[in-house]
Order: C-alpha cells, then sequence, then structure tokens
C-alpha cells in the first residue's frame, strides 16, 4: 500500500497505486527540484517580468502566501509535470489519453474557484466553467487532474479529513463521468446547462446573486457622466490609479484594434451598428494575478440605445501563452489559431456553449489580444460559505457536470464551428476509454478513473507543498532575475 502526504497524511486504499505524474516529480532531489521550479517560471514568465517587474513582484508575493495561492499561479509547473513522464521514457503517465481523448479542448487552468456565472447570449443566466485564457487543445484528463489536485489543497486548508478530502474528489469524478454517459445517450449536448431552475446550495446562490446584479451598479462604479464635446455631457471613464489615460497615437491604434475586433463576432451575434461606438477608452492595471505584465484596456460603447444606462463596457486583454501549449508538441494544434488572442476566443466559443455575444479577438503590434464584455451578471463560488465535508461533496456534483458539459459541447456537434479542430463526438471518446479500463459494464472504468485522480490528488498536492517552500526560499534569495 502507498502513502502520500496532503500536507497531513492521507492513507490510500490499496487499489490507489502511485501515480507516474507524482513519482516522476519526486525523482529530483530538493536541489534540483528547486533549480527545476525556478527554471519553469522564468521560461514561461521572464518576458512578462521584463514588461512590468513591479507587477510580477506583486504576484510572485501573492504566489508566496500559501500553497493554494502558489498553485493557482503555477500552472506552468503543472503541465511541466503532467508531461514529464512520457518525455523521461517513464511510460505512459495517462492510461486514459489515447488518440482522440489527448486532443480536446481543455479550459487549461481549471481549480476550484474557476467557476461562476455569465448570461449567455440567449439572455440566460448560467453557472459554468470560467476564465479561459490558458485554453487548449489537449487530454482530458489534465482538466480533471487540476481540478483534483486543487480540491486536496483546499481540503487541507479547510481541515478536513483525508478521508472527506478523497470523498470529495471521488463525487467530483463520479458526477464528471456520469454526466459524459449522459451526453452519449443525447443529441444535443449546448442543452443541458445548470440554471437557476436546477440547481441548490452554492452554486444556487452564486446565480441569484448574479440575477440581482444591475448594469448601472457597474458602470456607476466604472464610469461617471461629465462634459463631453460641445455642449453634451456623457459617460467617460472615471480617473482612478486603476485607469490610464491614452494619447493620441496610443488611442488611435486601439480604435483600429477595435474596428478589426468588429470582424471576428459571428455573424449571428452581432448586433446594431449604433452599439458599436465607442465613447471612450483607457489603458487598464491591476486586474488580478494572472494579468501581470499583460497590457490590458478598458473601452466604453454606446449600448443598444442611446440612453446611458445601457452602456456598454469590453475589456480588450493581451492574450497569454496558455500554459499547456508549452508542453503539447502538436503542430496541428498551433497551426489553428494566428495569435493568443484568437486562440482564447475560439477556445471560449468552443468551450463555452452560447458564448457572450460580445466575445472576439484582435491584435496591436502583431499581439494578439481578446476582447469581451465587462458583465454586471458575473458571480464567482463562494468558497468561504462551504464549512463542511459534506456540503462539499454535493457541491462537487454540481462542478463535475459542469466540467463534463464544458468538454463535451466542444466537439464535431458543436453548433458554432469553432469544435472543427475535434473533428469527433468527445463523450463517445471518453466513454470508450472508461469501458476499456473496466470489465465491459462501465462502473468499474468509472471507479478506476476516480481512484486515479485521487492518487494524483493526494501525491501531487503534496508535490505541490514541497515546491511552495522551495519557491518562497528561490523568491526570497534573488534566484528570479528583474524581480
Amino acid at each position: 500500500m502507498s502513502r502520500a502526504r496532503l500536507g497531513a497524511v492521507i492513507d490510500l486504499q490499496p487499489e490507489h497505486a502511485p501515480h507516474a505524474v507524482v513519482e516522476a516529480a519526486r525523482r529530483r532531489d530538493p536541489e534540483q527540484r528547486r533549480e527545476h521550479v525556478v527554471a519553469v517560471l522564468l521560461d514561461a514568465f521572464a518576458p512578462l517580468i521584463e514588461a512590468d517587474p513591479a507587477a510580477f513582484r506583486r504576484r510572485f508575493r501573492r504566489m508566496a502566501a500559501s500553497p493554494w495561492t502558489f498553485y493557482r499561479g503555477s500552472a506552468c509547473l503543472f503541465y511541466a509535470d503532467v508531461a514529464a513522464p512520457a518525455a523521461d521514457g517513464a511510460g505512459p503517465a495517462d492510461p486514459w489519453a489515447d488518440e482522440r481523448t489527448s486532443r480536446v479542448w481543455i479550459q487549461g487552468d481549471l481549480h476550484a474557484e474557476n467557476y461562476g456565472t455569465y448570461m449567455d447570449d440567449q439572455g440566460q443566466l448560467v453557472f459554468d466553467v470560467n476564465d479561459f485564457d490558458e485554453a487548449y487543445l489537449a487530454p482530458f484528463t489534465w482538466d480533471v487532474w487540476r481540478m483534483a489536485a486543487s480540491l486536496a489543497l483546499l481540503g487541507v486548508a479547510k481541515a478536513f479529513a483525508d478521508a472527506d478530502i478523497e470523498r470529495m474528489v471521488t463525487a467530483y469524478c463520479r458526477a464528471y463521468t456520469e454526466q459524459v454517459r449522459a451526453f452519449a445517450t443525447r443529441d444535443d449536448d449546448s442543452a443541458f446547462a445548470l440554471r437557476l431552475d436546477n440547481t441548490d446550495g452554492p452554486v444556487h446562490d452564486a446565480l441569484e446573486r448574479a440575477r440581482a446584479a444591475r448594469r448601472i451598479d457597474l458602470l456607476d462604479a466604472e464610469t461617471e457622466v461629465a462634459d463631453g464635446p460641445g455642449s453634451t455631457i456623457d459617460r467617460r471613464f472615471r480617473d482612478t490609479p486603476h485607469h490610464r489615460r491614452l494619447d493620441e497615437a496610443e488611442r488611435a491604434a486601439v480604435q483600429d484594434a477595435f474596428d478589426r475586433y468588429l470582424r471576428t463576432i459571428p455573424d449571428a451575434k452581432k448586433g446594431e451598428r449604433i452599439e458599436y461606438v465607442v465613447k471612450d477608452v483607457v489603458g487598464r492595471s491591476g486586474i488580478g494575478i494572472g494579468s501581470a505584465g499583460l497590457r490590458t484596456y478598458s473601452l466604453l460603447l454606446e449600448g443598444r440605445t442611446q440612453a446611458m444606462e445601457n452602456d456598454v463596457v469590453l475589456s480588450m486583454k493581451q492574450g497569454v501563452v496558455a500554459a499547456p501549449s508549452r508542453v503539447v508538441d502538436d503542430a496541428r494544434v498551433r497551426a489553428t489559431f494566428t495569435d493568443h488572442g484568437h486562440r482564447t476566443a475560439v477556445s471560449q466559443r468552443a468551450l463555452q456553449a452560447h458564448a457572450d455575444p460580445w466575445l472576439g479577438h484582435t491584435s496591436i503590434d502583431g499581439v494578439g489580444y481578446v476582447v469581451s464584455e465587462v458583465s454586471p451578471y458575473t458571480a464567482d463560488l463562494d468558497w468561504d460559505a462551504v464549512d463542511e465535508p459534506d456540503q462539499a461533496v454535493a457541491l462537487l456534483r454540481d462542478l463535475g457536470r459542469a466540467t463534463a458539459k464544458v468538454h463535451c459541447v466542444a466537439d464535431a456537434a458543436s453548433d458554432t464551428g469553432e469544435g472543427s479542430a475535434v473533428p469527433f463526438q468527445v463523450e463517445e471518446a471518453v466513454v470508450a476509454v472508461l469501458d476499456a479500463a473496466g470489465d465491459g459494464d462501465g462502473d468499474d472504468g468509472d471507479a478506476r478513473f476516480a481512484a486515479d485522480a485521487v492518487a494524483f490528488a493526494a501525491g501531487y498536492a503534496e508535490v505541490v507543498r514541497d515546491d511552495f517552500r522551495l519557491f518562497v526560499d528561490a523568491f526570497r534569495n534573488g534566484a528570479f532575475p528583474g524581480l
């Protein structure tokens, strides 16, 4: 029987064999591992550190707060590990990845806090996976494993017992495979959604918070009514520490990028021309931990009428290099995208049924940007309200279903055309690998899949905690040039 650590010790059941990814990560001694952590982070972030050292110092200090914040900010290290065993000749690290299941759309940075609400293009509030900056074509298991390890870290932070953490990961994985199997029996994956009428608990609470939101409150927080040209008054962005006024040349470059962005909105989602009049533009900073070193603009648009309460705020954000793309050596996948703004927009349309009608992409000076609405109807999942393991288990059944939905909607059946990069039914491909691992009735393969994720979560949470200490030591002692 193997033993792994989750900060505390978790005793794995006999069927939970040591996970190949975890074993590979543990091959290095602490000094080698410290050098590896530093090298991977520098490889991913060196250009952004050079662009804005102060922002990255803030990012790294936030990552140094806890193993959880470190894990959230180090997706590149996770992918270096999950791809390493095959590269090191240790045999297949992922028995669930075959020719089809190794190339599906994944969210790319899935963890317990990357779920929330959005208003779809049908005007319906939906609870779903969010944040598609790292989305890519890769093994479907990478989303599941990254989420599972995050649950192990979160469970320890909440002082849940090891057996309860195992129940949490198992509930998430079993809900995922059950929903995938349900999709395999249906014709329309996109018809499934977590909504106000079919949810309860923290998911329903998030949807209710989003429902109570008002566009005017967002506008009043970001903008003010001020004198405009001539004798007119109009909305403009407030002057705040997070807003930067642009000179004429930069404003013209952003306007040109906006005009080109309009051509990337699918015809079926385009509104009336009045909606696309730009009233004000500012540079934006202080967006979040993942945006350090990235250039972002906020644009204020007229909205669907000239009434000022209908104005719309758009974000035009520089695309990041997707963390999975650093380890997926596949020329066909790379050729799918013109730049990282394009990749982010295409990925989100593929993964999110009825996505934001404002979603599109553009470029400035050859750098890709993703464009989307800053919506008042977004509400993140509130884990602070989850105090007991039974609450977490019930919640994770919804999150497992939501994860299955984004994987299965983004395939050959996608009505957006964005799923054409996956020319097969994801649910059929995943069910096939599950059944191949079982005894023919399906359940045994699903149980083995969940047990594999439990073993990964247990072992990899220990790796993360060790890496966190190595990272803090390296950062404190000047191992990252420029910081």
